[in-house]
């Protein structure tokens, strides 16, 4: 049998310093959104979850995965995915509505807290296959959608208000018991590879020609995945009961 070495002290630095990216970019998102720059702010949490999503991955491939970098990702993501969008979406909108702007923000990051922390305690052995509430990046990447959703098209801007609803909603659904996909555990293997490449390049065409159209599209059918899903096995059994 072979015996595979262990990997260099230094490897276990790189998922480190994704991670460490991730709070850069959350924090000059909040920068941002205290300048009224908001469509570079939600940029900018887009780009936090871009090194959320590499800290992980290279940790897998470097075999550097370590408990300290798991409480570290949980820190990165409470900065760059729940106090960034929060804080945005309150100067965006919120600040307009006094104490009902404050709640529906606050509840954004402490729901945010309490999925992150209910997700490490119940992850701490194995990874999972699907999500047990809606992911804090998830959410934080509809309130950036919205945002630059109603920068673009300025003439819906007094549709603004219904930012505040979407906060509080996300804000339920990352505690709820909804189930989401996973995509950490995909097997390509059981993929038809000339079919998923074929979707791929579609998607990939679609976002580059309508970038903030195609990801608000991509991100509102994830969500509403999860709702839609829950509803159909409740109706079916309420069916069968029946």
């Amino acid at each position: 049998m072979i015996r595979k070495d262990p990997p260099p002290p230094i490897a276990y630095l790189l998922p480190n310093f994704f991670t460490a990216a991730s709070i850069f970019t959350g924090f000059y998102a909040i920068a941002l959104a205290l300048e009224s720059s908001f469509s570079e702010a939600a940029w900018f949490i887009f780009l936090a979850l871009i090194f959320d999503g590499l800290d992980g991955r290279v940790a897998r491939m470097t075999n550097t995965a370590s408990h300290f970098g798991v409480e570290f990702d949980s820190l990165a993501d409470i900065v760059a995915f729940g106090v960034a969008p929060a804080l945005l979406m309150y100067l965006y909108i919120g600040e307009s509505y006094g104490r009902i702007g404050i709640v529906a923000s606050a509840l954004f990051i402490i729901f945010g807290a309490v999925r992150l922390a209910r997700f490490n305690v119940t992850t701490s052995r194995i990874e999972p296959s699907v999500f047990i509430g809606l992911p804090i990046p998830t959410a934080a990447i509809m309130i950036a959608t919205a945002v630059l959703l109603l920068e673009r098209y300025e003439e819906y801007g007094e549709l603004k208000f219904l930012m505040l609803p979407l906060g509080a909603a996300l804000a339920v659904l990352m505690v709820s018991n909804i189930r989401y996909p996973s995509f950490k555990k995909i097997s390509f293997k059981s993929f038809h590879l000339l079919r998923f490449l074929i979707a791929v390049i579609v998607v990939a065409m679609g976002i580059f020609v309508y970038p903030i159209e195609g990801m608000a599209l991509i991100a509102a059918l994830y969500l509403l995945y999860g709702p839609l899903r829950a509803s159909y096995y409740l109706l079916r059994r309420f069916v069968y009961k029946a």
